[in-house]
This record gives C-alpha cells, sequence and structure tokens, in this order.
C-alpha cells in the first residue's frame, strides 16, 4: 500500500518586473549575491522592511562618476591637492563656552 505524503512549502512573495523586484531584508542578506548581479544587471531592487520600502539598489553609471571629472574642467571646481585632509587648527579662547555665549547674547 502506498501512502501519499502532503508536504507543505512557504511561498515568499515578491513583487517583479523586468526592471525592479521588491525584496525583505532577510531575503536580501541572505541572497545578497544574486541580488547585485541583478542590479548589476540593470534591475532596480527596492528593499523592504516589514512591507514597507526602505532603500533602494540601483546600478552605478558611468556619467555619474564623470561629473566631478567635468565640473573640474569647466572650472567650477578644484581638484584637491592632496589625497590626505588637513584637520583644522584648533581654536584658543580666552574664557569657557558659558562666558563667551553670555557675552555675545548681551
Amino acid at each position: 500500500m502506498t501512502r501519499l505524503r502532503e508536504v507543505a512549502t512557504l511561498t515568499i512573495m515578491k513583487v517583479a518586473t523586468s526592471t525592479r523586484i521588491e525584496v525583505g531584508v532577510r531575503d536580501l542578506k541572505n541572497n545578497l549575491s544574486r541580488y547585485l548581479d541583478q542590479v548589476e544587471a540593470g534591475v532596480e531592487v527596492v528593499v523592504t522592511d516589514r512591507g514597507r520600502p526602505i532603500a533602494r539598489l540601483n546600478a552605478i553609471d558611468e556619467e555619474s562618476t564623470d561629473k566631478l571629472e567635468a565640473l573640474i574642467e569647466a572650472g567650477l571646481v578644484r581638484p584637491p591637492t592632496s589625497k590626505v585632509r588637513q584637520r583644522p587648527l584648533p581654536l584658543h579662547a580666552s574664557g569657557s563656552v558659558s562666558e563667551l555665549v553670555a557675552e555675545q547674547r548681551q
């Protein structure tokens, strides 16, 4: 006598089109590489937390990385002179912060 066994399966619902996928945080964490491959292929991934959209993953445009170079070429911004940012010099006050604030309020 053959017994049939029923197996229950859990289906995760996703809203998907050819250019957009909504995915929960847990599923994104568990399958990050797969979703990053889809982002690289041009699919937008919207991350949801309990059904509420909280983030969007998009591929980086080559044009967006060239915007800084275009601004430099146009003379609107200057490139940095060194790779290390200089720390500002510390300020030395002639009194406590409370005294200075009280003096400015007068």
